[in-house]
């Protein structure tokens, strides 16, 4: 036995909507997925700073500077723009999701600190050359 209804698409003047119906029946919710910047990208940035960061050492030893003036400027400079800055933005975006309720996610933190240690690094390559 068959039975042929018709589905209308706009309900008659007749037609009842029934109370139990609620906005979220009507407009269906769904769970955002944090929007995470692609792994890959956080890992070479991260491998780039570090990369800039010995890239003018380099140089500094072709020059004939004592390898001992290099390697106390290093210790300083590298961890500062490899470790330092992306731990700020990271901190910072600890502060930021306690303080006011934000959702920003670490990875995104640490990957724009590192682009923006990146940067740094070439601003300052570009002015002392």
């Amino acid at each position: 036995m068959t039975t042929n209804k018709s589905i209308n698409s706009h309900p008659q003047a007749n037609d009842s909507v029934s109370d139990s119906v609620s906005p979220s029946d009507l407009y269906p919710t769904q769970e955002s997925k944090p929007s995470l910047v692609p792994k890959g990208f956080t890992i070479g940035l991260a491998v780039f700073s570090i990369v800039l960061s010995l890239a003018g050492y380099i140089f500094r030893y072709i020059n004939g500077e004592p390898i001992e003036d290099i390697l106390r400027h290093a210790a300083v400079i590298v961890p500062g723009f490899v470790i330092g800055v992306p731990l700020l933005f990271w901190i910072g975006a600890l502060i930021m999701n306690k303080a006011k309720g934000m959702h920003i996610q670490r990875r995104n933190a640490l990957t724009l600190g590192w682009l923006i240690s990146c940067v740094t690094m070439l601003w300052l390559m570009g002015s002392y050359s």
